[in-house]
């Protein structure tokens, strides 16, 4: 009897340790798909301008060089106020992302306490045009946009890129209304009853206890904002007005032939989003994993 238990732990065991193996290996190799074209952007960027434009692709410069990161730093477009292309371009970008994120995140996160607590007259069908609106291609709506802000005059502004990103997101309203679905009821009537209004309930309830999913839609609010392209390349016509994905792309015209200038561009522009991620990441993943679950 005891030698049939043994071998049955030991197929359990087996079954198990095969079972990480295949995991772990699948980890791996999602990981190593990730990371190896930005080491590529890395080590790259770090290259001679022949290395970089040498067919034959070596891992390691023969030689480090930072003429890239020099000319990233330094090349200015020649814009009014002569500071160097990127940093306009990311100084531009905060000036629309910072708000956009924080604003429009909160606006969000509103509506969803609205569609998640608030009993009203055609909540369901009013979440159902918000989620209609999701299905809907971008493209569709790019030229009647371009023309409403035309003609206000809004072309070659920031605002086109400000104004609507304010009003939150549909994405972000249903994540956050899954979120708020997890906050007992209770708590909402012991502060009706301690006399608090919506918005009392909202600032002084719902925010604190919903930090996690806040700053996890925050951060994938200014990520998206700040890896925009096409809007910024339909609004915003003059150089100094450009923002940090349209000045590399500029960059890289200028610097067709030097690989080595165009991989520091976007070795550059990563560190935001990267830093952003590693101060965050604990909410963020606190915010995606205990959205949906009763607490």
């Amino acid at each position: 009897m005891t030698s049939v238990v043994n071998k049955q732990n030991r197929q359990v065991n087996i079954k198990k340790i095969t079972s990480d193996v295949l995991t772990y290996a699948a980890l791996i190799f999602v990981a190593l798909c990730i990371l190896a074209p930005l080491y590529v952007v890395v080590i790259t960027s770090f290259k001679s301008k022949a290395e970089a434009m040498d067919p034959s692709f070596t891992f390691f410069p023969k030689k480090p060089d930072i003429h890239g990161y020099i000319e990233v730093f330094t090349y200015s477009s020649g814009a009014a106020d002569e500071l160097p292309t990127v940093i306009r371009g990311f100084i531009n970008t905060m000036i629309i992302c910072i708000p956009t994120s924080i604003v429009g995140t909160l606006v969000s996160a509103l509506a969803a306490y609205s569609f998640s607590k608030i009993n009203f007259k055609s909540k369901t069908l009013l979440f159902t045009i918000l989620l209609g609106t999701m299905m809907i291609p971008s493209t569709i709506s790019m030229i009647p946009s371009y023309v409403i802000y035309e003609s206000i005059g809004w072309v070659d502004t920031f605002l086109p890129l400000i104004v609507p990103s304010l009003l939150g997101t549909a994405s972000c309203v249903f994540f956050m209304r899954q979120f708020f679905y997890s906050i007992p009821d209770e708590l909402i009537e012991c502060a009706q009853i301690d006399g608090l209004s919506n918005i009392g309930i909202f600032v002084r309830v719902i925010i604190p206890l919903s930090l996690p999913a806040l700053i996890a839609q925050f951060l994938l609010s200014f990520v998206s904002s700040y890896n925009a392209y096409l809007g910024p390349l339909m609004y915003l016509q003059s150089p100094d007005m450009y923002t940090l994905q349209i000045a590399l792309n500029f960059f890289r015209g200028t610097y067709t032939q030097d690989w080595a200038v165009v991989m520091a561009g976007a070795a550059v522009s990563l560190l935001p989003t990267m830093l952003l991620f590693l101060l965050g990441q604990k909410y963020f993943i606190d915010g995606i994993a205990t959205t949906g679950l009763k607490m």
